[in-house]
C-alpha cells in the first residue's frame, strides 16, 4: 500500500501564490503519471495539472498559465505551484499518482489539502 501525503496550502490572499507538495510513503516506486485535482463541495472533481514520470507537464485550460507542476523522481514527490490565485481557486486539492508498487500497477490518492483564497 502506498500513501500520498499533501502539504502546504492554507489561507492565501487573491493574487498571491501557493505551493503544494505531495510525497509518497514509499520510495521504491515507478511513477508513470502525477496529477492534481481539486474539489469544491457539490461540484465535480476538476483536473488541474499533471506531469509524466519523464517530466512532461499538462494543464487544464481553465488554469492555463497560472500553475507549474514539477516532480522529484528521487524523492517520489510532486509539487504544484499556482500563481495569481483567485477566489474561485478555493478548493480541496488532491494529488494522484499512477504508479508501479511492489509489482502492481496502482492508482494512489492523497487525502486532500485545503486551499482558501480570500482577503
Amino acid at each position: 500500500q502506498v500513501e500520498l501525503v499533501e502539504s502546504g496550502g492554507g489561507l492565501v490572499q487573491p493574487g498571491e501564490s501557493v505551493r503544494l507538495s505531495c510525497a509518497a510513503s514509499e520510495t521504491m516506486n515507478i511513477v508513470y503519471l502525477w496529477d492534481w485535482y481539486r474539489l469544491v463541495p457539490g461540484n465535480q472533481r476538476e483536473f488541474v495539472a499533471s506531469i509524466t514520470g519523464s517530466g512532461t507537464p499538462s494543464y487544464a485550460d481553465s488554469v492555463q498559465g497560472r500553475p507549474t507542476i514539477n516532480r522529484d523522481t528521487n524523492r517520489n514527490t510532486v509539487v504544484l505551484e499556482m500563481h495569481d490565485l483567485k477566489p474561485e481557486d478555493t478548493a480541496v486539492y488532491t494529488c494522484h499518482a499512477d504508479i508501479l508498487s511492489h509489482g502492481f500497477r496502482r492508482n494512489a490518492w492523497g487525502r486532500g489539502i485545503q486551499v482558501t483564497v480570500a482577503s
